[in-house]
């Protein structure tokens, strides 16, 4: 009996990515077009649960695929000093690097703490400072000679370390400049990505592709259900898969947690049919969930009046106008309209007509509801 093929946790890749087809041809030929390729330097934003890991999983793969070197990391503080001590020694050391072949000893002016094909190289004393710039540039000019490249992924841009990441950003911009084979791939929330490239030393990154990832098209969303389903050894009707692909208003993440609870709660697992009834009461399992795990972590992050603001809204069944939300929170119009772009910039909210406003993350109405306390 297969297991469940579905897979509700964060960062973790779906058995099959739906929607996301042309953002991964674009990285793809920006791999293998060369040095200049605009998309050597690409950015992923969108709110909680629509797969900005998964994308970067995506793209790691990729690289692999074409045979770059992946070099992996999130951007909390000490960002460089692990780059530098930890995971470009890390490569070095897989690759076994050497001075053999060329006569060249391009890697010689890095530090590293590995005895690697003939070159030494000596652990770093307590006044010696490892430098990023000397370790990638060493390591993609090894790589070119082999027509390959590094690729460095960096998760949650918004928790930026701010000082490591400009480092980083400007490393790698001296390296296309000078056309060496390496890349770059960050993920974060829109409105953290957005004032990152408000900074005055990260203006590089204003030149990268950026694709900021949304709900994924309804037929995306029936393969992504049935796919797996069938290959785990489901039957499955077309109308469970239409109902299954309706609850889960075209997001990602509750594509997965609809399609694990459909399986967690049918009797006897694999080999049984899935009909409407039970496609229907996996939507309602995972909507339970959904509250905990995505609603409630995207509320915490917030400033108290922009959860009023969204409590606002609540009590509308559709979209919401600005005149009455700010009636209902009992502030003017311009006082309202600036969380109305914080909370859009958050993609949390996004116009939806002429003064009208509607939540962007699925069933986060009937979260506000049933919990948030308000007298409005």
């Amino acid at each position: 009996m297969a297991g469940n093929p579905f897979r509700p946790s964060f960062g973790v890749s779906p058995p099959l990515l739906a929607g996301r087809d042309a953002e991964l041809v674009a990285f793809a030929d920006a791999i293998e077009s060369g040095p200049g390729a605009p998309g050597r330097a690409t950015l992923y934003t969108g709110a909680r649960g629509v797969g900005k890991t998964v994308m970067l999983n995506e793209v790691e793969s990729l690289a692999r695929e074409r045979g770059w070197v992946v070099v992996t990391e999130t951007a909390v503080p000490g960002l460089v000093e692990r780059l530098v001590r930890h995971r470009l020694p890390e490569v070095a050391a897989r690759l076994e690097l050497s001075s053999t072949g060329n006569g060249k000893h391009r890697l010689t002016a890095v530090t590293l703490p590995f005895h690697l094909g003939g070159v030494t190289w000596q652990p770093p004393t307590v006044d010696q400072q490892l430098d990023l710039r000397a370790q990638i540039e060493a390591l993609a000019d090894h790589l070119a000679e082999r027509n390959t490249g590094l690729l460095i992924t960096v998760d949650e841009l918004h928790r930026a370390d701010r000082a490591g990441l400009r480092e980083l950003v400007a490393t790698l911009q001296h390296c296309l400049r000078d056309e060496r084979p390496v890349a770059f791939a960050g993920a974060g929330l829109p409105a953290a990505v957005a004032d990152l490239l408000n900074d005055d030393v990260l203006t590089f990154l204003r030149r990268a592709d950026r694709y900021h990832l949304g709900s994924v098209d309804p037929v995306d969303v029936a393969d992504a259900l049935r796919t797996p389903l069938q290959e785990a050894g489901y039957e499955v009707t077309d109308a469970a898969v239409d109902v299954a692909a309706r609850g889960t208003a075209g997001y990602p993440f509750l594509i997965q947690l609809v399609g694990y609870w459909i399986c967690k709660n049918l009797p006897g697992g694999a080999g049984r049919l899935i009909d409407e009834a039970a496609a229907a009461a996996g939507v309602r399992a995972a909507r339970r969930r959904l509250g905990a795990l995505v609603h409630a972590p995207a509320l915490r992050d917030l400033s108290e009046v922009d959860r009023t603001f969204l409590a606002a809204m609540a009590v509308d069944d559709g979209p919401s106008r600005m005149a009455e939300i700010a009636e209902r929170m009992k502030v003017g119009a311009n006082y309202a309209s600036q969380y109305r772009r914080r909370l859009i910039d958050a993609d949390l909210i996004y116009p939806a007509g002429h003064g009208l406003v509607d939540y962007t993350l699925p069933h986060l109405r009937d979260y506000l509801r049933e919990h948030v306390v308000t007298e409005i």
